[in-house]
């Protein structure tokens, strides 16, 4: 068992006594969602060298259990949503990849996208805006990756970041080129 295993467990117990009505890939959702990239000391995380770390390395960054329990946008993941991802394995140059958000921040939350496009892809997200209130907490986007040229290296990453007043949900992006 990894050290951070009963860490994690810990926090999804926390999470799910604060939240009993979220599902368990809600309670990962905000778990990772809500992860720092940086240190206490607010500096980038680094690996045992002290160099730059990756997504796998790190996954979603350091558990923020505070932030996670108010994580503003959750996914609640059903098993239909890993299809397009198993089938995506085929390696086109686009791929599109269709998520549906639930609020459970403020109820007039409103989100915009941000993207840092891993190096080689082009991204776009569609709505790029997603504004809640109107009685239903779930909204749903896309996001299409476009390869925009040929890359000598095996992965490279980047994030796709909603931004509301309060909240910022960060989603780590891993691409892999053949």
């Amino acid at each position: 068992m990894a050290t951070p295993t009963p860490h994690l467990s810990g926090i999804a117990a926390l999470l799910k006594s604060s939240h009993p009505d979220r599902s368990p890939a809600a309670i990962k959702s905000a778990i990772m969602t809500a992860a720092n990239l940086t240190n206490l000391g607010g500096t980038p995380i680094t690996d045992d060298s002290f160099g730059p770390v990756d997504v796998f390395a790190i996954g979603s960054g350091h558990v923020n259990p505070t932030k996670a329990d108010d994580p503003g946008l959750v996914y609640d993941i059903q098993p239909d949503d890993y299809i397009s991802y198993l089938c995506g394995l085929g390696y086109s140059n686009t791929e599109t990849y269709t998520r549906t958000a639930t609020n459970v921040g403020p109820f007039n939350s409103s989100y915009i996208a941000g993207i840092i496009a891993p190096q080689g892809v082009d991204v776009k997200v569609t709505p790029n805006a997603i504004p809640f209130g109107g009685g239903d907490p779930k909204a749903t986007s896309s996001v299409t990756f476009y390869s925009n040229c040929q890359m000598n290296l095996p992965f490279s990453q980047g994030y796709l970041i909603w931004v509301s007043a309060d909240h910022v949900v960060r989603n780590p992006i891993a691409v892999t080129f053949e």
